[in-house]
């Protein structure tokens, strides 16, 4: 027995024969009338407690009865659409482009390729992520005999990758007479060079009707970059590549298609009629999602698209925005819109909240707004006001079911931003609201032209086209280098892993359930509260990952 110096039920908790049998505690925690802390309804009582944002609470933690490792992601974007990580990159010019929305999708996310340039341009970023990744190649890049070096060089500097197929009449479903790779003409010189005369003729290749397993178990054996499908006359029907294979195995969440086995795109467009021209060039170019971008979405532009796009690309998903309550939602909801955005003057480089005195506390948003549109099964974008892993957590508790994330995406390598070291000697990446005067007067959009105000993607946003004086409605700065987003996502999501394991929920539709039904709790935080919560050192140096 080992040695004490008192027994605590000897009068330290009143008469000994006062205190309960240890083994009774689960028994008499049911005699308690509701559970610890505040259910979800509680918490987000604006008449109560005015209107909350993330920092002004916390979720209470559950039971642990699972690795985290366990934990599933899964989520919808759209009502068709579902990714394996809950993580959107925004239409912002310094933070998603091409690469930015490539990487989102491999690593199970999706980007959302800015309008703050000419379509064409736009159309361009769409088609590379499209091409980055497939199963079957049906819209190969075909080349003639006579196409020169130069120009096959030219074609891999623009799309990035090399191994094209020749035919007889350089086009797909004529006779194939080779293929041009990279080390084809890595050394060669003469630019002027016809393809015919450096292309490898002796092919391995495929009959049609071959399954994409069994051609990737042909390519995988024979060892080369690529090969062609062609049918009983040997024309050319489409193509499959290893380095899709390797891409298989290095991205296993990876957001794609089911059938075409090709990277998920999603793209901004604004409300305006020429923007119908620009979202033609955009399906055209393979767009699976089309974002509606409007700082405030309630508006007789924004349902008038939603309508056409609906009516004229059924096939394609609408996500309309942005949008703080009820009465904004319905709207939307009511003109068929297959997600929706939510958040107004929560961004990082965001002021329209002090300009315009317009908007609402994101956690209050994000909570009334997705509450209403779960009962039309229409999911959720918590866009703004995220800073880090706690802030994902909060806003998918709050019944988001994915998160838009601008400030903590733009330091990252892929983002489009300029790297440069600030006074105090760090690396940084230039970052800038839509609604600053920087990015509205940017005539990329307008291709330089005088009236490129009116192409603008951030005075289309902010319905300031036609302005003679810009109000400004966000600001322009730096944000701390992040590193590659092929290391800083995976954090997210590990982060997000290990907190669904403290709130004792598997998945994020368990989550959602829980805090529902009023399993999963909350409460709220005071100002000396969320000091406590923070670092009180006299000194500390911040790693958020190794």
């Amino acid at each position: 027995m080992p040695h004490t110096n008192g027994d605590v039920k000897t009068g330290f908790f009143g008469p000994a024969k006062d205190c309960l049998d240890h083994a009774t505690a689960l028994e008499v925690l049911k005699q308690y009338e509701e559970r610890d802390g505040l259910d979800i309804q509680s918490l987000l009582d604006s008449k109560k407690h005015g209107g909350l944002t993330y920092n002004d609470f916390l979720i209470l933690p559950g039971y642990i009865g699972f690795a985290a490792h366990e934990v599933v992601l899964d989520s919808p974007v759209t009502k068709r659409i579902t990714l394996k990580t809950p993580f959107v990159s925004s239409p912002m010019d310094t933070v998603t482009e091409h690469e930015m929305a490539i990487h989102m999708a491999l690593q199970g996310g999706l980007g959302v390729i800015h309008h703050n340039c000419s379509a064409d341009e736009q159309a361009e970023m769409v088609q590379k992520v499209k091409r980055f990744e497939n199963g079957f190649i049906l819209d190969p890049i075909v080349l003639h005999r006579d196409t020169t070096v130069g120009e096959v060089k030219a074609l891999k500097e623009k799309w990035g990758f090399g191994g094209f197929p020749v035919t007889e009449t350089g086009k797909l479903g004529s006779k194939l007479i080779g293929i041009v790779t990279n080390r084809d003409i890595q050394f060669e010189d003469n630019l002027d060079q016809a393809v015919s005369a450096v292309m490898v003729t002796d092919l391995i290749t495929a009959a049609a009707g071959t399954t994409l397993l069994e051609a990737n178990a042909i390519l995988a054996k024979s060892k080369k970059g690529k090969l062609p499908i062609v049918d009983s006359n040997g024309n050319l029907v489409s193509m499959i590549s290893r380095s899709d294979l390797t891409k298989n195995l290095h991205f296993p969440l990876a957001s794609k298609l089911p059938d075409s086995k090709q990277l998920i795109c999603a793209a901004a467009i604004g409300t305006r009629p020429e923007d119908k021209i620009r979202l033609q060039k955009l399906v055209d170019a393979g767009l699976d999602i089309v974002i509606l971008d409007s700082s405030q979405g309630n508006s007789m532009y924004q349902i008038e698209m939603i309508k056409y796009v609906k009516e004229k690309y059924p096939g394609l998903d609408v996500i309309g925005g942005n949008v703080v309550t009820r009465e904004q939602a319905a709207s939307l909801i009511a003109a068929g819109v297959d997600g929706l955005r939510i958040g107004m003057g929560s961004g990082s480089a965001c002021i329209t909240q002090e300009v315009m005195a317009v908007g609402r506390p994101q956690a209050a948003a994000v909570y009334n707004v997705s509450s209403f549109a779960s009962r039309f099964g229409v999911p959720c974008m918590a866009d703004g006001g995220i800073q880090n892993v706690g802030h994902i957590v909060k806003g998918l508790a709050l019944g988001a079911t994915t998160i838009m994330m601008g400030g903590l995406l733009a330091g990252t390598t892929e983002s489009p931003g300029t790297s440069f070291v600030s006074r105090e000697g760090k690396l940084v990446k230039a970052y800038r609201g839509m609604g600053s005067i920087d990015a509205m007067q940017d005539k990329k959009a307008g291709s330089g032209s005088k009236d490129s105000q009116k192409s603008n993607a951030g005075t289309a946003r902010y319905f300031s086209e036609g302005d003679s004086v810009l109000v400004a409605q966000g600001v322009s700065g730096a944000v701390a280098h992040r590193g590659s987003v092929t290391k800083f996502v995976p954090y997210l999501a590990a982060g997000l892993k290990h907190s669904l394991q403290d709130c004792g929920q598997k998945s994020l539709v368990a989550l959602h359930e829980a805090v529902q039904n009023g399993t999963t709790r909350f409460e709220l935080r005071t100002a000396s509260a969320q000091l406590e919560g923070g670092v009180n050192m006299e000194s500390y140096e911040k790693k958020l990952y190794a």
